[in-house]
């Protein structure tokens, strides 16, 4: 009798325990897919002025910026963007389409890498295309370069003044500004391949460069290797070796290190979709993360959808799971001493909207406002 009596105790404590067991996780279950929501379909984002409240524009149609350093009596203002309004047919969106203008700053202050990419949750279909560093983005000031628009706009308004400023001459390239931007410090962003438990990156050649002004030293030998995130972040920078050292620097020059960083992140992408990774605490772990290292516009629910939907990122192929990845290219010129990437924008336009696009309607050339060599 006592025996039963234990038993049913036992029963009794185990049901209730399975019970509350699965109330718990049904619990957890439903306020995930509450969090995990796809963000609202945006309408066209036209790029604004650093400072709203002072915009002037010149006879040339080019916006002023009054940079807060000059001194009075000089004439240093900054022509920073051509104005560019939304054309008249941007208003119906791909569903479930989101762009992304991703900026990679060096030093905190150059933006060494400047994407733009897409994620389609209907086909589960990811691009990202690179846009030289050197393609040119101002025609009347000096040929400035895409690089330089971070700092340009950072000494108006700081980190939101950089990335406005990048927007706007994004936009110049690809007739649109993405729904949401991501500043990364490479120095910061790099721990999450730490987190990870690292790469695997084959390197195609021998990077040896030293500049100890950077405190940078980079010594990477050929073939498949297993990166920290200081290993990445060297292969990531290599462009150049140092003149009479004996080692050859990348072939096309920033055109393969833009290649380099592209293989970075497809190799991030990869270890993040191992299945020990798709759970919820780690996804929230690297989430935090990203929150940690970057300035976005993406706030923490947004992460978490885009997080969850990394394990149905495919190529266009439909064989291997990972962003399929292009680069802008053109020629090279050298003007003035200075050297450029000139976009053709036949090229530009076949490849955005086939990939990036995110409307129901082509863009044309008139939609662009490409610098020509």
């Amino acid at each position: 009798m006592r025996k039963n009596h234990r038993k049913r105790i036992f029963l009794k404590s185990f049901y209730i325990t399975v019970a509350a067991s699965l109330a718990v996780i049904i619990a957890l279950v439903i306020t995930w897919s509450q969090l995990v929501t796809p963000p609202q379909q945006r309408e066209f984002i036209a790029a604004q002025p650093i400072d709203p409240n002072r915009p002037v524009v010149d006879d040339e149609g080019f916006l002023i910026v009054h940079r807060p350093d000059e001194e009075e009596g000089e004439d240093d203002d900054e022509y920073s963007w051509p104005v560019h309004t939304a054309p008249a047919w941007a208003t119906d969106r791909r569903p479930y389409f989101w762009t992304f203008l991703i900026i990679g700053l060096n030093e905190g202050i150059n933006a060494n890498t400047v994407m733009v990419a897409s994620y389609c949750g209907i086909s589960r279909e990811a691009y990202l295309i690179s846009i030289p560093r050197d393609v040119p983005v101002h025609p009347t000031r000096n040929g400035r370069k895409l690089s330089s628009s971070y700092m340009i706009g950072a000494r108006s308004g700081g980190a939101a003044g950089g990335v406005a400023q990048v927007q706007r001459d994004v936009q110049t390239v690809i007739g649109f500004v993405p729904d949401f931007y991501v500043l990364i410090d490479y120095d910061a962003f790099f721990t999450i391949i730490d987190a990870v438990g690292g790469i695997e990156i084959y390197v195609p050649q021998r990077m040896r460069y030293d500049d100890p002004y950077q405190n940078l030293f980079i010594d990477l030998h050929p073939g498949l290797q297993h990166m920290d995130s200081q290993a990445a972040l060297h292969f990531s920078r290599f462009r150049q070796a140092n003149r009479n050292s004996g080692y050859p620097g990348l072939p096309g020059g920033d055109l393969g290190r833009v290649r380099n960083q592209q293989a970075v992140i497809e190799a991030v992408i990869a270890r993040l979709l191992r299945p020990e990774n798709l759970n919820p605490v780690r996804i929230n772990h690297f989430v935090n993360i990203f929150n940690d290292s970057v300035h976005t516009n993406i706030s923490f629910t947004e992460a978490l959808f885009f997080a969850t939907e990394l394990n149905h990122v495919r190529r266009a192929d439909g064989i291997t799971d990972a962003l399929t990845t292009y680069t802008f290219d053109g020629p090279t010129g050298t003007v003035n001493g200075q050297s450029y990437v000139f976009l053709m924008p036949a090229t530009v336009l076949e490849l955005l909207n086939r990939t990036v696009n995110p409307f129901d309607r082509n863009f044309t050339a008139e939609d662009l406002r490409i610098v020509r060599q």
